[in-house]
């Protein structure tokens, strides 16, 4: 029992002990994986129990369960003594190791502190070895910039006397090549500038340039004098050698030189062809641009090596020559504005043009702005030079440089406009000479045919002049799409400043009254032509008819005038489809109301002489709606809206005749079918009607009074009183109105 006591005893030590944490566990089962109920962390005794023991028969068994347990328990404990017991010396054997670990770890840090001892030591001694070195290295930098400094301040001390003495020798050849090196070396010493002697020569530095321009200008003033026609002096090394020296010197210097030498090589041309000379003229225009070339071919001979190439000194020249040459022509053409002629503005314009395009050839035009950046060198001056050329040619164009190099030719002329600019507000002279001798051809030969016209009602044109009239019309409206596309090229090319003064609406505008007036003059002629047939129609006696035939011979008379003009009409305005529909739509909408018209005036009329009409107009209203095709051998579709208008023209005239057909009596009916089929409420037309139906007065004036009860209220107008408006069927209803018609007149038939 007390055996028993000390395992319950230790069971719950053990318990205590061993209560460990959920990690710790989850641990333990992922190294020692085991499916036994006792190994598991929330063992239950109770359970485990219960399933050793599900019945009271199991308990017969409950010694053996016991005593196997108690065998499990003792080999557990037998193992736990083994383990126990096996690591007795293991703490010691630990300790042991850690005593020698901390020995090891000693002798190590002393051997690392020995190592740093003596790395100090070597620095020590590599830095009072290399302090000497360094000292050296020092003291031999500052020894070569002190060397160079003294080299650089001996050669600008030795060059300031040396350009000194050169320029007042004017040897500018050396001068050249001294004063640049000069510079050079001077810009070393732009730190230095606070000492004395270094900003001493500086300043004789400067004063040598100055000077220097001072004495070049002179030189070139002594060599080309301002004044007088005739040179002074001429080319030489010493202004060569000069030019070269002006290179290095302000840039005034160089501009100054340019300036007097182009002023002194053009003083001849002032004095020429000044305004009151004879040869200032358009006329002798040709002897300005020979000069300049004789001028630009003997500057090349004499003085082409006398000024560096950058320069461009025969552009120079050129460009000046433009220049002065169209403030002159600008000056000149004010002067004698009266006598400038299309021919002399013309030929002015075209010889100036040629010049311009001959600098094209010969220049680059990079003088043109004197801007910043690298300038191209003039081409080389060869035996292809265009100066050399002759002006023109036998026909009078210029003569083209064959040999010429294809890369001098650009592509755009920078030269275009430097001098025919001066020409542009000339140019109406031009404009004027044109607007009287052209563009007014068709709007005269217009004005003549509607003269003739009006000259005889009887007139009709023959096939040629309805072939002119289709040619002018078609020419046209070719010219109006020109003048549109030229309007908006001439806008594309022109400057921007010229772009809101160029309007050609004014010739589109006279192009668009000769297209109008050439359909006009088609429609009256065809419609003039057909007048007299309706005529013979409101003639005829429609009361006395006594059967209905073929169609009328008014109506053969017409049908054979559309057929003798609209095919020629269709095939002159084949390239101009859309104006001969226009002519279609205009001729119809002028018949169909005359037809109406003459309609009314066919009175009285029996009811076999109202089908007779009726017949008729059903004839018109088919050739009417094929008139665009009339003749043609391909039948196309007239277009919609031509259609359209037929329909409901012809339509109502047919309705006007149905309505004559319908009997007068009972009043009420007439006039309400009248009103409802018609839509109109004019007592005029009303009255027109009953005139062809052949009542008398009395039965009129009740019909009229009738008319005016049984008229539909309107809605009130703008100013308060009644308005009568109706709305325009269409064809679908204008259709349907007659169906109801026919049936009411069968019926009271």
């Amino acid at each position: 029992m007390m055996m028993e006591e000390e395992e319950l005893e230790f069971a719950e030590d053990l318990e205590a002990i061993l209560n460990l944490t959920p990690e710790v566990q989850l641990a333990i089962e992922q190294v020692f994986p085991s499916q036994d109920p006792l190994d598991r962390a929330d063992f239950n005794s109770v359970e485990y129990i219960n399933t050793l023991f599900p019945t009271e028969q199991s308990l017969a068994n409950i010694d053996d369960v016991v005593n196997k347990i108690r065998l499990k328990i003792r080999r557990l404990d037998d193992n736990i003594r083994t383990v126990v017991r096996g690591q007795t010396n293991v703490g010691q054997d630990g300790r042991q190791a850690l005593a020698e670990a901390q020995v090891a770890i000693g002798q190590l840090f002393g051997k690392i502190k020995d190592i740093k001892d003596k790395a100090e030591k070597s620095e020590q001694m590599v830095k009072e070895i290399t302090r000497d070195i360094k000292q050296l290295d020092h003291a031999k930098r500052h020894l070569t910039t002190s060397i160079t400094t003294l080299n650089h301040l001996h050669m600008l001390a030795g060059g300031v006397d040396s350009l000194e003495a050169m320029t007042r020798r004017r040897q500018y050849g050396e001068v050249a090549n001294l004063l640049q090196g000069v510079v050079n070396v001077l810009e070393h010493f732009h730190k230095y500038m606070g000492i004395p002697q270094i900003r001493q020569l500086s300043e004789r530095v400067k004063a040598a340039q100055s000077e220097l321009g001072t004495q070049i200008l002179a030189d070139f003033e002594e060599a080309f004098p301002a004044q007088g026609s005739k040179r002074a002096g001429g080319p030489s090394n010493v202004l060569r050698d000069a030019c070269l020296v002006a290179n290095v010197l302000d840039p005034r210097i160089k501009q100054e030189i340019i300036k007097k030498f182009i002023r002194q090589h053009l003083s001849e041309y002032m004095v020429l062809f000044q305004e009151n000379q004879d040869v200032a003229w358009l006329d002798k225009l040709d002897r300005r641009y020979a000069w300049i070339k004789r001028q630009l071919v003997d500057y090349e001979e004499k003085y082409g090596r006398m000024f560096p190439e950058e320069w461009c000194m025969t552009e120079r020249i050129a460009v000046e020559f433009c220049h002065i040459t169209r403030t002159e022509l600008a000056k000149v053409m004010r002067t004698r504005a009266k006598e400038i002629e299309v021919k002399l503005l013309l030929f002015a314009i075209q010889r100036t043009t040629n010049f311009e395009g001959l600098l094209a050839k010969r220049f680059y035009g990079c003088t043109l702005t004197d801007g910043p950046g690298v300038k191209k060198p003039e081409p080389p001056l060869e035996s292809t030079n265009p100066f050399l050329e002759d002006e023109v040619g036998d026909d009078g164009s210029e003569m083209e440089d064959l040999d010429r190099p294809k890369k001098h030719k650009a592509p755009d002329n920078p030269f275009h406009g430097i001098i025919s600019k001066c020409f542009e507000p000339h140019l109406y002279v031009y404009i004027e000479s044109q607007d009287k001798t052209s563009s007014n051809s068709g709007g005269l030969t217009i004005k003549s045919l509607l003269q003739e016209k009006e000259g005889s009602e009887a007139a009709k044109f023959n096939v040629e002049e309805l072939c002119l009239i289709c040619s002018i019309l078609s020419t046209a409206e070719y010219c109006l799409a020109t003048t549109q596309q030229l309007e908006e090229k001439l806008k594309e090319k022109v400057d921007k400043t010229l772009v809101e003064r160029i309007n050609l609406t004014g010739e589109m505008d006279t192009f668009s009254n000769v297209i109008s007036n050439s359909i006009q003059l088609l429609v009256q002629d065809l419609d003039a032509a057909c007048d007299p047939a309706l005529t013979a129609m409101s003639k005829m006696p429609w009361q006395s008819v006594e059967h209905v035939g073929d169609q009328s011979p008014y109506v053969t008379s017409v049908i054979m005038h559309i057929k003798q003009n609209v095919p020629i009409i269709r095939e002159n305005l084949a390239s101009t489809r859309k104006y001969f529909t226009q002519f279609c739509i205009k001729f119809t909408n002028s018949f169909i109301p005359k037809f109406i018209n003459h309609l009314f005036r066919c009175k009285p009329i029996s009811m076999v002489g109202a089908e007779q009409l009726l017949l008729d107009t059903h004839s018109l209203k088919t050739v009417l709606l094929d008139l665009p095709s009339i003749g043609s051998q391909v039948v196309r579709k007239a277009p919609a809206s031509y259609t359209k208008i037929v329909v409901k023209g012809m339509t109502r005239a047919e309705m006007i005749l149905k309505v004559v057909m319908a009997p007068h009596e009972p009043s009420v009916v007439f006039v309400d079918n009248y009103i409802k089929l018609l839509a109109d409420g004019n007592p005029e037309t009303f009255q027109k009607t009953l005139d062809m139906k052949g009542l008398k007065r009395s039965e009129q004036s009740s019909m009229l009074e009738l008319f005016r009860q049984r008229l539909p209220t309107p809605p009130s107008g703008a100013d308060g009183g009644p308005s009568l408006s109706f709305s325009t069927p269409t064809p679908e209803q204008e259709n349907s109105r007659i169906r109801k018609l026919e049936k009411l007149i069968k019926k009271r038939l």
